[in-house]
């Protein structure tokens, strides 16, 4: 046992594996690639009825009347609920401001919301009802763009908005609105040599996550509800749910179902109340299945943006100043949009030292479908614009493009447009110099008779519309920062529960957290805290519900920051309490006990110098360790309102990216050969999971540069693309090589160093596609996505 007598030493294959800075596999890996993964519209249960959500065909209109008798008529239709049966006197929810209505009343403000609500005894059931409901709709005029929405007499999507609580804003059909003031912009610009404008159009993108909206609502003997969930954030939703059931958090009971991707598409509600609402009102329980067509309709996409920026340089390449106006379109409800417009502000400079700087981000009101969080929250659209100016400046003063970024790039110690210092690496320029001098892909031989070429390496690829005639080759760079964390003043905390004890004769760990595991791998990261911090090979993961405290979001590249600083801190405090129990046991065995740093290690207690003292098994016995904790990060302020000064960032995190693409300027088709990214991660803890996620991040934003745009007709403000027939995604004929070189410099304010990853790389991937783009053209291109005709002009 290792307790009396002269103690051994640990040997190195006793210690414990699996632990953090290990490419440990993923527990669901197996079960997702084969196809045996319980996602949530797996879920299934006896007597279950199906629901249905009917919803609007128009996007701005009175609704005049709603006659839902001949769909109640309907054979094995349960109920038919509209505004006026639900229960509660809140009859809206939002993640913070409440201006979303559970259905809608009186009106309609976008295309696809949800007017009605069926459950039948079949899925097909419950849709043909939903058909028969007639809906009189009176049209109303749409607003559609900044133009519209400010207009004198334009029509308010919000009337009688209460706005002091979000801000000083100049019109009612603003959500928000921030701006940054610091330094003397006129005499900085009086200084410059050389002064690039440029206005910029970002695409709405969408989330696009193959595991469409699901859930099962079970009503309970005590009148309430179990509601299993594919979800971000199990306790933002049950915040949101439990009023509008008229009902307390107690009795409304969520555990995380299988998530099939979120990417920010599932931080918002969508089906989550409406299952609750039909199961309460039929006593059975009710599963909401999405169908793609609905799952377009049914969560918010990413903010499109017009984004206007000036920029001035002196003659040997150092920034001067910095003008930039960004408008993002936030659609009919508020949801994320106050955020995302204080990262797109705050984040507008991008990497660099710019001293003077004159900055002001809007999020409108309109008839558009509501856009919220999206990987990269307002950094993304902003990161297009700033990385085009940065190549534009490069350009007049002809200087080499990776140069003129070193020569401005920030670092540790810089001040940020808001004052806030940078107090951890910044390592931009080494970024770009790393990416740079990656080694470039071979150039292409083409034959002369084109017999040998690989189409599907081509643009056009197996439409074998090139063998290599009219196809050149660009390459392009870009670099961004993106926050960790939630901001400004956000009491960001999450909670972990952890337990150990002895079973069948061997140390077990046991995590519980109410983190949503969304393919993340926070799942994975987690069990390797746990190894790490008590020592123990077997781990379990609970399942994640509300039974335990707020995680909060999967989002904002968090989670293993926050939720993991919260596992480690949590095991830290039972590792103490089992180190307590052994010094009350054996304390009188050893002197090492009471003056040795004790660790636990490969399911021993050992000393710092390797010394076994004990089993943790016998430290244990029959006894449980079992404590809950919360864990916050460093607190965040908000932004000065009038000047947005504050210390509004908990962390950053930067990734450079260059891209190789090979353009057929004959028929404007695209072909990314290469995306090549250099990213700081602070200290990797599964570094395969790590290039997992900068890979992903770099496809993520690759399609928005060159495919991916939800249409919105610009006239009826309704959407032409809800489908993955027309809203274009980039498959794995699509993904090019994505070499990785990560970079480890501790954060030493972060739990292990670490650096929030999973945003970062989507941001610098467009801009650097955009770039090789116009370097293989010549052409301008200011938007987002690139499409054939922008490059032949037809």
């Amino acid at each position: 046992m290792g307790v009396t007598g002269s103690p051994t030493n640990i040997n190195q294959g006793s210690r414990t594996k699996g632990g953090i800075g290990e490419s440990t596999l993923r527990p669901d890996g197996i079960l997702k690639v084969t196809g045996e993964f319980a996602y949530s519209s797996d879920m299934w249960h006896e007597d279950m009825l199906w629901g249905h959500t009917l919803r609007s065909t128009v996007a701005h209109a009175e609704i005049v009347s709603i006659d839902v008798s001949e769909a109640l008529a309907t054979s094995g239709v349960y109920a038919v609920l509209t505004y006026d049966d639900l229960p509660a006197e809140m009859k809206n929810y939002g993640l913070e401001i409440q201006d979303t209505p559970v259905l809608a009343h009186g009106r309609v403000r976008h295309h696809g919301e949800p007017v009605a609500l069926v459950a039948a005894d079949h899925p097909e059931t419950a849709r043909r009802a939903a058909a028969k409901i007639r809906i009189d709709y009176r049209e109303l005029p749409v607003v559609t763009d900044e133009a519209s929405a400010t207009a004198p007499g334009a029509p308010l999507i919000h009337e009688g908005r209460d706005d002091h609580h979000i801000g000083h804003v100049p019109h009612p059909n603003i959500v928000h609105r921030q701006p940054i003031v610091r330094g003397d912009v006129a005499q900085a610009e009086a200084r410059a040599d050389v002064i690039v404008k440029g206005d910029y159009y970002f695409g709405m993108q969408d989330q696009a996550f193959l595991g469409p909206e699901s859930g099962l609502a079970v009503p309970a003997e005590d009148g309430g509800v179990d509601l299993y969930v594919a979800t971000q954030w199990l306790h933002s939703d049950l915040r949101q749910i439990a009023p509008v059931l008229g009902l307390p958090e107690d009795k409304v009971r969520m555990t995380l179902s299988g998530v099939g991707g979120a990417f920010g598409g599932r931080e918002d509600l969508s089906m989550q109340i409406h299952a609750c609402l039909l199961a309460l009102r039929t006593g059975k329980p009710v599963k909401i299945v999405y169908n793609r067509f609905e799952s377009f309709f049914g969560h918010v996409h990413r903010h499109p943006a017009r984004l206007h920026y000036e920029h001035g340089a002196t003659r040997d390449g150092k920034l001067t100043h910095m003008r930039c106006r960004i408008v993002l379109d936030g659609g009919a409800y508020a949801s994320a949009s106050p955020a995302v417009v204080g990262n797109a502000s705050s984040l507008s400079a991008g990497p660099y030292v710019i001293d003077n700087v004159d900055i002001e981000a809007i999020a409108l009101y309109t008839n558009n479908p509501p856009c919220g969080a999206m990987r990269g929250f307002g950094a993304v659209q902003a990161c297009f614009a700033y990385e085009a100016q940065m190549d534009k400046l490069a350009a007049a003063l002809d200087m080499d493009p990776v140069e003129f970024r070193q020569l401005n790039a920030m670092e540790q110690g810089t001040l940020l447009p808001t004052g806030q210092q940078v107090d951890s690496p910044a390592p931009v320029a080494e970024l770009l110099r790393r990416v740079k001098a990656m080694p470039l892909p071979p150039e292409r031989q083409w034959e002369s008779a084109g017999e040998h070429a690989d189409v599907r390496a081509l643009p056009g690829g197996l439409s074998n519309t090139t063998h290599g005639e009219g196809v050149v080759r660009g390459v392009g760079y870009a670099v961004g920062i993106k926050n960790v964390g939630f901001s400004e003043g956000f009491d960001d905390y999450s909670t972990a529960r952890v337990r150990m004890e002895v079973i069948g004769g061997e140390p077990v760990a046991t995590v519980h957290t109410a983190m949503a595991e969304v393919g993340q791998g926070g799942v994975t990261v987690h069990a390797q805290i746990a190894r790490t911090e008590l020592g123990v090979s077997q781990v379990t993961i609970h399942p994640a519900d509300t039974k335990v405290g707020s995680a909060g979001s999967t989002s904002a590249s968090r989670q293993t920051y926050v939720t993991g600083g919260a596992v480690k801190n949590s095991c830290e405090a039972v590792r103490e309490q089992v180190l307590e129990l052994g010094r009350r046991k054996f304390g009188t065995y050893h002197p090492a006990w009471a003056t040795a740093e004790l660790l636990l290690e490969g399911g021993k207690v050992v000393t710092d110098g390797g010394e076994v003292l004990a089993d943790i098994a016998d430290v244990l016995e029959d006894e449980a360790v079992d404590i809950e904790l919360e864990w916050r990060h460093r607190p965040t302020e908000p932004f000065d309102l009038r000047t947005g000064q504050g210390n509004g960032h908990v962390q950053y995190s930067f990734a450079a990216h260059r891209a190789v693409v090979e353009v057929d300027t004959e028929l404007g088709l695209v072909k990314v050969v290469e995306l090549a990214c250099a990213q700081d991660v602070g200290k990797a803890l599964n570094p395969l999971s790590v290039v997992g996620q900068i890979q992903g991040g770099t496809i993520q934003g690759m399609g928005i540069a060159v495919m991916e745009e939800i249409i919105v007709d610009p006239v009826t403000a309704k959407v032409r693309n809800p489908s993955f027939t027309d809203y274009l995604l980039p498959t794995i004929l699509d993904t090019p090589t994505i070499p990785v070189d990560v970079l480890e410099l501790a954060d030493d304010h972060a739990p292990y160093g670490l650096r929030g990853i999973g945003e970062a790389p989507t941001l610098s991937s467009t801009p650097a596609v955009l770039a090789a783009i116009r370097n293989a053209t010549g052409l301008e291109l200011d938007r987002t996505p690139v499409r054939p005709e922008h490059l032949t002009g037809v």
